[in-house]
């Protein structure tokens, strides 16, 4: 089966979220099944500049508000798996987020610079652009690529079908009726039953209604997304195509994150954790910590937004520093937010850090030093870190929504039992009760050292690997 996996970014080339993890892990792991898999993406600075042995494929007129587009191919860096990306300089060539410029804005001409990647994966669905490679399935992620299945619809002709998966329903890729001047949609499209959402034009809700089948990145958020608290004004969508929507849990590349990997300090594994004590050791030590503290060391490393339940830790964080607790803190967000973990870091020296901002490798320290990973969320349509930090025995802390209440078990007195515990999960998105969790947490911490170890190794021998979602992504293909 040949696949076309269409998406706007890819580890480890353009990176804002999981995203990236899922669409740098996914195809490979395809591959790895004997499927003959694809990625198109659009020529952002890092793509073009990483993408190996890239070459034009094809030259094409003015489009989308671009005089010039060209089609090029190449290999990704690490897979090798063959990829087109779409170089057209006045929409792709800028510097900084993919999305945003830097007055902190989205970028006003986003609906063209997105439309054009849907347009061009249906076009290579259609074998104008490459025909001595023509998909079988075009397998669409998030909003950025919404429009793929319209643009494939609208083609009478073509009879591939496609595949929309939803990272974040959050994100609705909402741009005003009028840009579809831009677009070229047919007008039975822009209505109520087709891609219209509340007068304006919906990218994600394009993928839903069009596409032909659904996916969401865990099977409790599947079923969350229905409901009108967590469906954004898109519940009656997904529940007219429920028959459609599967959940199917994210993967972890366990050879990018595990407990040897190069950027920690000293390698450990659940057989020998004496390791663990030396990274977290030379976090506290990076981070100006004491290295004396009764308290577990909580880290975080997430965007700072209400979405994560950054709010309600900064209104926890009392509780925390009460139990003799540290926080270091990995991430970037809302300014607001960043400024209360600024001055509680200002105030509290010794006790809590914080970088703003983002970096890869020193992620990885923050897995293999803490003891704790905070995952408070709101919602959470998978969540990748709590995965990440169970591989690395440091036990998450997590609100029970999406796929966090798919990943992680609760430590209660019937789970240790039965030697299933693998982290502490609380319900209200309150400040009392994270407040509560983390109290209980950190007294388990103090009172419990020989659980404690039983735990984190029962939680490093977790499978989260891509094998059984790949299995699961075949067999949806193959039904198509």
């Amino acid at each position: 089966m040949r696949i076309l996996h269409a998406a706007s970014e890819i580890f480890p080339l353009v990176k804002t979220g999981g995203l990236a993890d899922v669409v740098g892990s996914l195809p490979p792991a395809l591959a790895r099944r004997g499927l003959d898999v694809r990625v198109l993406l659009p020529g952002f600075p890092a793509m073009l500049d990483g993408i190996a042995d890239l070459r034009p494929l094809m030259r094409i007129g003015p489009v989308f508000g671009a005089a010039s587009v060209t089609l090029c191919a190449g290999r990704l860096p690490d897979s090798r798996l063959p990829a087109y990306v779409i170089d057209a300089p006045f929409l792709f060539r800028r510097k900084g987020n993919p999305y945003i410029g830097p007055d902190g804005h989205d970028w006003s001409d986003n609906h063209r610079r997105f439309g054009l990647l849907g347009w061009m994966a249906a076009h290579l669905a259609s074998g104008e652009l490459d025909p001595e490679w023509i998909p079988d399935v075009v397998h669409a992620h998030d909003w950025h690529t919404g429009l793929t299945p319209v643009y494939i619809t609208q083609n009478p002709g073509l009879r591939v079908p496609t595949v929309f998966t939803i990272h974040n329903l959050a994100f609705r890729g909402i741009f005003p009726m009028d840009c579809n001047y831009d677009l070229g949609l047919s007008m039975r499209r822009l209505n109520p039953h087709g891609v219209e959402f509340h007068g304006n034009i919906s990218f994600m809700k394009a993928g839903l209604v069009y596409a032909s089948k659904i996916t969401t990145v865990s099977p409790n958020y599947a079923r969350e997304i229905c409901t009108p608290e967590f469906g954004y004004g898109l519940d009656g969508v997904m529940r007219d195509r429920a028959g459609d929507l599967s959940g199917i849990l994210n993967g972890v590349d366990y050879a990018v994150w595990n407990p040897g990997d190069a950027n920690i300090l000293e390698p450990y594994s659940a057989d020998d954790l004496a390791g663990k004590k030396a990274c977290k050791r030379a976090l506290q030590m990076e981070f100006g910590l004491s290295t004396e503290a009764r308290g577990p060391l909580f880290a975080v490393v997430s965007r700072l937004t209400s979405q994560k339940g950054m709010d309600l830790l900064l209104a926890a964080l009392p509780e925390l520093l009460q139990q003799e607790a540290q926080l270091v803190v990995l991430g970037t967000g809302d300014g607001d937010l960043e400024a209360g973990f600024r001055y509680a870091a200002s105030v509290n020296p010794g006790n809590v850090a914080v970088c703003i901002g983002y970096d890869e490798s020193m992620s990885h320290r923050f897995m293999a030093g803490a003891d704790i990973l905070l995952v408070p969320s709101r919602f959470e349509p998978c969540g990748l870190t709590q995965l990440y930090a169970l591989h690395y025995g440091t036990l998450p802390l997590v609100r029970h929504v999406g796929g966090l209440a798919d990943t992680v078990v609760d430590i209660n007195d019937e789970t240790l039992a039965q030697d299933r515990a693998t982290g502490f999960v609380f319900g209200e998105a309150s400040r009392h009760a994270l407040g509560a969790r983390i109290r209980e947490a950190c007294e388990f911490y103090r009172n419990n050292g020989s659980a404690w170890e039983k735990i984190q190794r029962k939680a490093m021998r977790q499978d989260f690997s891509w094998d059984d979602s790949a299995a699961n992504y075949e067999q949806l293909y193959r039904g198509l």
